[in-house]
């Protein structure tokens, strides 16, 4: 019987290969012979095995491999593991958490911040996300923010699970991590949340955006209550919009997003040029290879607008394909996490669920200019070393949780059965 990890599997196999075909087929580029005759290289299997993608691919694979056979189940013992001192009190014990949790966040902030680092900063179209992995040259990058995206799912699951074990009795006035206290609970989490994606968003307005959307989406499963986020809702708009009016490529695509066709060569041409590729697919595509937008009309082809390429050349038929392995990934992922006792594994599969399944749905809105241009690229598919390898990896950690599940429950039921007994 096919489990939901098998199908995760699956879903992961079919997007990256799609995603090599894609982004070699992106590549494609118009060259001259001669002063008259002008070619298209040609895309051969050859030259896709061999291209970067395909190690990429090879890479992402390997690393979700390694990480399905991870001892996720010692992860989780030692994450809900109490404090080592017995005599630990509730307040020593929040204090420690709040410890534990700002200690990883300053962490994360300064993986992030090696991109402004001389000598291995890397900077492409005037923004700082890259840096060159040393003794490579500009032939390998990191995407730091990728590492800071993941880990934060890692880091806020954990502090939720402490923040459930921790739970005040009425009246106490002990400080704990009990979530459904705003003060002790909620305020801390929220200011890791803060420190981590306030610094992204100084040159990743999408990603910073999308680590705090999955971080709340995180805490409330955890125990925060909706009634103080809706209350704190209006800082991260106002911080949102002062990043946007701070800055001018920002205001451009939100004006473009208004109305592309008002400055049709300028700020609007990125849009526009996505919404001819899109169109021009109609309902089986110009085939494989055929596609005419990605030959000099179409910005960022490979990373974040691959979609369109794929519509251009696929149709509807391949758009369809692509968006129901998205839907059959997440409904794998959240099968998991249903049949999940363990608190933290829950919730990790949580974030990596909602981490890729999100992304995809805001990589889809620009491209389809449903939503303003981001610079956030389409899980798995947009080409890119960091994303791939990363996504397969968290993934992996998915199907790792669904492998050890029925030994768990074993494990359960062998302890339980004495007790009732």
């Amino acid at each position: 019987m096919l489990r939901p990890g098998h199908t995760i599997v699956l879903c992961v196999l079919t997007l990256l290969a799609i995603g090599v075909i894609m982004v070699n087929s992106a590549d494609m580029t118009v060259r001259s012979v001669s002063a008259d005759a002008p070619v298209v290289q040609a895309l051969t299997v050859g030259s896709i095995l061999t291209s970067r993608s395909a190690i990429y691919m090879v890479l992402a694979v390997g690393a979700m491999a390694a990480a399905a056979c991870f001892p996720v189940r010692r992860l989780a013992a030692w994450a809900e593991t109490p404090s080592p001192n017995a005599d630990c009190t509730p307040s020593r014990a929040a204090w420690r958490t709040w410890a534990g949790l700002g200690v990883g966040a300053l962490a994360l902030v300064l993986v992030c911040a090696l991109v402004y680092l001389p000598g291995i900063e890397r900077a492409r179209n005037g923004s700082h996300r890259w840096i060159s992995i040393p003794g490579t040259g500009d032939a390998l990058s990191l995407q730091p923010s990728e590492i800071a995206k993941w880990a934060m799912v890692v880091l806020i699951s954990w502090y939720c699970l402490r923040a459930s074990s921790t739970k005040a009795s009425p009246g106490s006035t002990v400080p704990t991590t009990d979530l459904s206290r705003f003060l002790t609970g909620l305020c801390p989490a929220l200011a890791a949340v803060g420190l981590v994606s306030g610094f992204i968003v100084l040159e990743d307005l999408g990603t910073g955006a999308l680590i705090a959307a999955v971080a709340g989406l995180l805490l409330l499963a955890g125990g925060a209550r909706l009634r103080h986020f809706i209350a704190l809702s209006p800082i991260p708009i106002a911080a949102v919009v002062l990043a946007i009016m701070t800055s001018d490529y920002r205001m451009a695509r939100i004006m473009a997003f208004r109305d592309p066709y008002q400055d049709a060569e300028g700020i609007g041409y990125h849009t526009i040029q996505s919404l001819v590729a899109v169109a021009g697919g109609e309902g089986w595509g110009r085939g494989l290879g055929f596609g005419i937008q990605k030959l000099g009309y179409l910005p960022e082809d490979r990373t974040d607008f691959l979609f369109a390429v794929i519509c251009e050349e696929l149709g509807v038929a391949g758009a369809a394909i692509v968006i129901a392995l998205f839907i059959a990934l997440a409904w794998a992922g959240y099968a998991v996490m249903k049949r999940e006792h363990s608190t933290f594994l829950r919730l990790v599969t949580l974030g990596i669920v909602a981490t890729v399944s999100l992304q995809a749905v805001i990589n889809l809105a620009v491209v389809t200019a449903v939503a303003p241009t981001k610079g956030i690229a389409l899980p798995l598919l947009s080409s890119g070393g960091t994303g791939w390898v990363l996504t397969g990896f968290s993934l992996g950690l998915i199907v790792a949780i669904d492998r050890t599940q029925r030994a768990a429950r074993k494990v359960e039921s062998m302890v339980l059965r004495p007790v009732m007994a």
